[in-house]
């Protein structure tokens, strides 16, 4: 297989995937869809109710059913505005698939014209990308940008909103109501510090900049914790010998593969997650998950049986052979496996900056290996361990 076909490949399974991600966006619009239409029924009711409570009715009750009508209103809004960004996120993952099935297509076109493909002209500092090479690392660049807007669409701006929104609450009760604004306050506080806090997350998984300053180690070492936390699963981090920084395309391959792995092992809930670098001549980065074996019940029956009659004897042999299967069969059920389909991505990625793979323990465990430019650090060089 040709480089340009096992990119074609490559490219064409993303489309498949992105796909299935819209089929799966149609789901939850549909049931956007629904609960806007059963929060608008039910705010046109509220508010007939209210319509026709005339001056039968009680004070309460009128402001119970306006308080109603609001809250449905409200929410009804919220809903539509749901809507809006369900469909704006379809609309821009049918763009980026279609771009990527027209560029695996393209790439196909290339590789199957038998000519090799083109060389970058050598012109130092002014070196030049043959066309169809440029319009293919444009349209990433675009696809990168338009994820990141969609992101920060999703993420923070629409935090920001809701903050506004309770901000508008908090000045209209000021005035009117000083003990429920104190109340308001409080939530608004919160919110502040929820969107502070998911924007530095959506920052750090953007380009952590922890790794440009500080290197690898600090960086894994957060990944490890903040993964770990919003999980709520263990994941324990240790770092053997003298860390080194390392290049810088190294540096954020390593962490990329290792942080999307870890996420990986974490949403398949196991037990507790170990992530280990071992620093030498060679960086050795272990990421192994374990998992509590299932509860076989114990083996209740005599260890001799030679003067048992023959019967009884072979029946206990067959015990001990299905209680052995058994036992084989729970260590196997507790073993979680990357999925094949990030298995492959995570490997082609590792070949492209020459970093090894090891899938080892039925994969349980993830081995990187990495070179180190310049090899081992100096003998009178104090060796630590970081946890």
């Amino acid at each position: 297989m040709t480089l340009a076909s096992a990119l074609a490949d490559q490219m064409a399974a993303e489309a498949a995937q992105l796909e299935i991600d819209i089929r799966e966006i149609d789901l939850l619009i549909a049931q956007a869809r629904t609960e806007a239409v059963r929060h608008e029924t039910r705010r046109a009711a509220a508010a007939d109710k209210l319509a026709g409570l005339g001056e039968s009715g009680s004070v309460k009750e009128a402001v119970e059913l306006a308080n109603q009508v609001a809250t449905l209103t409200r929410r009804a809004a919220l809903m539509d505005a749901q809507l809006e960004i369900l469909e704006g996120k379809k609309r821009s993952i049918a763009r980026l698939q279609e771009s990527i099935q027209a560029g695996a297509d393209r790439v196909r076109e290339l590789g199957g014209t038998g000519a090799e493909t083109p060389a970058v002209l050598d012109q130092g500092d002014d070196a030049v990308l043959p066309p169809a090479i440029s319009r293919l690392v444009l349209a990433a660049q675009e696809d990168l940008r338009r994820e990141i807007a969609r992101a920060m669409h999703d993420g923070p701006a629409q935090s920001l909103t809701n903050i506004v929104l309770q901000a508008e609450i908090v000045a209209r009760l000021v005035d009117k109501d000083p003990a429920l604004a104190a109340g308001e306050v409080r939530q608004l506080v919160a919110m502040v510090q929820h969107t502070l806090e998911a924007t530095k997350t959506f920052i750090f998984d953007v380009r952590p900049m922890v790794l440009d300053d500080l290197g690898l180690v600090p960086t894994l070492r957060r990944s490890a914790r903040d993964r770990g936390r919003r999980a709520a699963i263990a994941v324990g981090y240790e770092s053997l010998g003298v860390d080194r920084r390392l290049p810088m395309e190294l540096e954020s391959g390593l962490f990329r593969i290792v942080d999307e792995a870890l996420a990986a092992y974490l949403a398949a809930r196991p037990d507790r997650v170990s992530l280990s670098l071992d620093w030498g001549d060679l960086l050795v980065v272990s990421l192994r998950v374990e998992l509590a074996p299932q509860a076989v019940p114990a083996l209740d029956i005599p260890e001799d049986s030679e003067a048992l009659p023959p019967a009884l004897a072979a029946m206990i042999a067959e015990r001990r052979a299905k209680h052995e299967v058994a036992v084989e069969a729970a260590g196997r059920a507790a073993g979680i496996r990357l999925p094949a389909r990030l298995l492959a991505e995570l490997a082609h990625r590792a070949e492209t900056l020459g970093i090894s793979v090891e899938v080892l323990e039925d994969g349980a465990c993830l081995k990187l290996g990495a070179a180190i430019p310049g090899g081992a650090p100096d003998a009178d060089e104090p060796v630590a361990a970081e946890r």
